[in-house]
């Protein structure tokens, strides 16, 4: 491990040379971002070898001292220390997992209206703020990207962009089908009814990393329907992006600029883009699907909300909390740090 901590720390002094050195914007973006992942883990190291040195040190003093109380005390430093070492290995060992290759990124979470009619829809309305409210908590910014709201204050889908780069670490374990149980608005007879949603973390792609053709690229403009306001609902603001090689279709309508339309809409038809290579790469790789909480897919049924219980369960680490109001307040912490929790001790068994 000793040797192992040094390449890192090395690494870290190299990365503060280029940043005093580095004069391009992207290379100097790339440079503290790297920087800034390793941080906590530079700290760690120079905590654990600085620990290191000390037991040494002390140990070479102990055969010749012939005090007393200063051989007691070199023999506490040295067990203190170990004592210390050994805490500080295993959160390395966690700290040194091969990270995520999204981790870092900003996202965009797509959530979509499944079974259960305008039920479905509302309960859009409130997993989109439950996220936000969460976000925010977090200090994360959430801007909403395109919408389609149904007439009774829900969506049939919802996309919206959190930007940080925190962001795909806390929510990509929110991908799948959330199930809601609870008499809903519009039930005059007060039967429990069961809907689900369906949700999407798409890590947003860079330019860089999909190179999309204008001739792969076929463009149409609508006219808004829905709520918008006046101006949008009387141009042809609206649009939609055919990518031919995939038939990926991403339509958006939330602007009443054509052009911001196209931008947002660019924004996900990269991020499908990106999502479907991972999905194909996941297919190939049993091994990856074994480490992973879930798989990913809309189709799995990831957490049941309970609210004449108010209980909230995910099935994937048989989590369960009995304070569901909270937990669609945005107070999301325990949940969230269960499933990391969860996703760390797998990848920790992985590696053994």
């Amino acid at each position: 491990m000793i040797e192992r901590l040094k390449k890192i720390q090395e690494k870290y002094l190299r990365l503060d040379s280029e940043l005093s050195t580095a004069s391009d914007p992207n290379k100097l973006k790339e440079l503290y971002k790297e920087r800034s992942r390793l941080t906590p883990v530079y700290n760690k190291t120079i905590e654990f070898l600085k620990i290191s040195s000390d037991i040494e040190d002390a140990k070479n003093l102990l055969p010749n001292e012939k005090d007393e109380d200063m051989h007691e005390m070199l023999k506490s430093e040295i067990r203190d220390g170990e004592n210390r070492l050994d805490e500080l290995a295993k959160e390395l060992e966690i700290m040194l997992l091969p990270p995520d290759p999204n981790s870092g990124k900003n996202i965009l979470i797509e959530i979509r209206a499944g079974t259960g009619g305008e039920e479905s829809g509302l309960f859009c309305a409130d997993l989109f703020r439950m996220y936000s409210r969460y976000a925010d908590k977090v200090g994360i910014r959430a801007d909403l990207i395109d919408s389609s709201p149904t007439g009774i204050g829900g969506f049939k889908e919802i996309v919206f962009a959190l930007e940080d780069e925190r962001a795909y670490d806390l929510f990509k374990f929110e991908a799948g089908t959330h199930r809601v149980q609870r008499i809903p608005a519009t039930e005059s007879g007060g039967r429990i009814h069961t809907s689900a949603v369906t949700v999407a973390v798409l890590p947003e792609a860079e330019e860089k990393e999909v190179d999309i053709k204008d001739s792969d690229i076929r463009v149409d403009v609508f006219r808004s329907s829905g709520s918008g306001g006046q101006h949008v609902n009387t141009t042809d603001s609206a649009v939609r992006l055919t990518h031919i090689p995939t038939g990926i279709v991403v339509s958006c309508q939330d602007e009443k600029s054509q052009i911001k339309n196209r931008d947002k809409a660019m924004r996900i038809l990269r991020a499908r883009i990106i999502d479907q290579q991972i999905e194909e790469a996941k297919t190939t790789s049993d091994a990856i699907k074994k480490q992973m909480i879930g798989s990913g897919d809309r189709s799995e049924r990831i957490r049941t909300y309970n609210f004449p219980q108010g209980r909230c369960t995910d099935h994937r680490i048989g989590f369960t909390s009995h304070n569901l109001s909270s937990i669609m307040e945005g107070d999301m912490d325990e949940l969230i740090e269960a499933l990391l929790e969860e996703d760390r001790a797998k990848r920790l068994a992985a590696t053994k």
